[in-house]
């Protein structure tokens, strides 16, 4: 039992890079996740990877209208974004982090809400390159970065989930009890190894598709 794929054809594979932008990334950023920090090599590599063997790479940024008009039940949830503090369209604090910068060509999805299908024409860009599988890296695991792997796996592509390359921050006690950014990560990565993705790590995943 268990999700797994067989095999991954670079021709056929793309590295969904999700929210891996400055205002989640950065030290003291409005929306931290110093986990997602911490695994930014392991992304590098990956990406790098990608690129070498062909597959498409392909970026998303989560984003607000400076007027708040698209924030949403976001507002309720999240002070950085009701205040106008983080994630504010055509500011700094979208543009994904330096050491992960795309380069020219790789598309930059801009979304409003956890997934990356959600609202874009992501889903698009995928059948016209003719992807059949994803692999989802990037913040937050149990958030943008499950969202994401969720919607990938209804539209039935075969769905990868590094769990060396996605990351979270720790959530503050709302009535339940707190959990840390570790807690929620391996919580979250068991969650989707069953019902939605095979997670694996960035060598498994490198090894499966060399």
């Amino acid at each position: 039992m268990g999700y797994k794929i067989k095999n991954i054809d670079p021709a056929r594979t793309a590295v969904i890079v999700v929210d891996m932008e400055n205002d989640f990334v950065e030290e003291g950023a409005p929306m931290e996740s110093a986990q997602a920090r911490r695994a930014v090599p392991q992304m590098k590599k990956v990406i790098d990877f990608a690129r070498e063997s062909g597959m498409k790479v392909i970026y998303s940024t989560h984003v607000h209208r400076e007027d708040g008009s698209d924030h949403g039940r976001f507002a309720d949830l999240y002070p950085p974004i009701a205040e106008g503090a983080g994630l504010v369209d055509e500011t700094s604090g979208i543009e994904i982090y330096p050491e992960l910068a795309p380069r020219e060509g790789e598309p930059v999805i801009k979304k409003h809400r956890y997934s990356a299908f959600f609202g874009t024409d992501l889903d698009i860009i995928l059948r016209g390159a003719e992807v059949d599988t994803v692999v989802i890296i990037g913040t937050t695991t149990e958030n943008c970065c499950h969202a994401t792997a969720r919607d990938a796996m209804f539209r039935d592509y075969y769905v990868a989930f590094l769990s060396d390359a996605t990351g979270t921050f720790d959530y503050p006690d709302v009535g339940h009890g707190s959990m840390t950014a570790d807690e929620v990560h391996e919580a979250t990565l068991k969650i989707l190894a069953f019902p939605t993705a095979d997670v694996m790590s960035s060598d498994e995943f490198i090894r499966l598709a060399s």
